[in-house]
């Protein structure tokens, strides 16, 4: 008990300068106290005492629909492990995996005009996190850089921005809305989930192909994480509104204005990422091993401790 509470008095300050950064306005000061106290410092305790417990670099998976606020999740926790527990912490969005938009025409030339839209297994370079994995694995560690992908213009970042990492990192982080998702039977498969798959996926060649990505490649990038924390929606519903006030957000940060969504869009945009959201939801709120649950405002009423 003291040890949280010392824990609280040392990450406080850092935590609340992050939220404010974030432009989290919608939350009273004390429900965000109670969120670093009552979620986010017993999940970075949890991790703590896997990481001894495995006695080397632990590798963690951190899910949840979009908008969820799995990113900044994983920032709270960084501060809370590095400022307390002095552990050398590396977060990765999956996102930063993003083929480039070069590549993921050539993928909607070759295989379905679907895939030039970035999210779904498929559009990632899942040799290049294998290979980021295997590298931090190795007994000798040297510096390497990993890429970055800039939303805003829909591509990977020069190599110049990419980022460093000079020393081995204690806890690895791979973050993102479909981290830990599962392959779906092909009776699953056949039945559109939305308007988008009924249109313009008829012969289901989008389907099938996002589906076989995530029974090889994907399966085996996942089965190298130890743990898995997911963050579940009430429902897909949500996912529209908090990508659209998510969207806002980066419409404010950036200075490519031409590439950010708007309110159509986004409805469209969503459409790609249904069928795995819905069907995480299922798998990963009972197989994770710590479960978040958010109601419609965006507040986190529970956190399930698995394992």
């Amino acid at each position: 008990m003291k040890e949280a509470e010392d824990c609280f008095l040392k990450v406080k300050k850092d935590y609340l300068k992050l939220i404010h950064k974030e432009k989290i306005f919608d939350k009273s000061i004390s429900e965000k106290i109670n969120n670093l106290k009552k979620v986010y410092i017993p999940i970075s305790f949890w991790i703590e005492n896997k990481y001894k417990k495995k006695g080397k670099t632990l590798f963690l998976g951190f899910s949840g629909g979009q908008g969820s606020g799995k990113t900044t999740a994983v920032k709270i926790l960084k501060i809370i492990l590095k400022k307390f527990f002095k552990r050398k912490v590396h977060v990765s969005s999956i996102d930063d995996f993003y083929k480039t938009l070069k590549d993921r025409n050539r993928m909607s030339q070759n295989i379905h005009p679907l895939f030039k839209t970035r999210g779904v297994p498929g559009t990632h370079d899942i040799n290049l996190v294998k290979k980021f994995f295997d590298f931090v694995k190795a007994k000798r560690f040297k510096k390497t850089k990993l890429p970055k992908f800039d939303k805003s213009i829909d591509d990977r970042s020069k190599k110049k921005y990419w980022f460093k990492i000079k020393e081995k990192p204690e806890i690895v982080i791979l973050e993102g809305w479909c981290v830990g998702a599962k392959p779906q039977s092909n009776f699953l498969i056949k039945k559109p989930v939305n308007l988008l798959e009924k249109y313009e996926d008829q012969d289901l060649t989008w389907r099938y192909y996002v589906n076989a990505k995530l029974k090889e490649e994907y399966k085996k990038i996942f089965a190298m994480i130890d743990s898995y924390i997911f963050i579940k929606i009430p429902n897909f519903k949500m996912v529209f509104k908090w990508r659209f006030l998510q969207e806002n957000k980066l419409r404010q940060k950036s200075q490519f204005r031409k590439k950010i969504m708007s309110f159509n869009e986004i409805k469209r945009f969503i459409m790609f990422y249904q069928r795995i959201t819905l069907q995480m939801v299922k798998d990963l709120s009972k197989s994770a091993s710590v479960v978040m649950l958010l109601n419609k405002n965006h507040k986190i009423t529970k956190v399930i401790f698995r394992s």
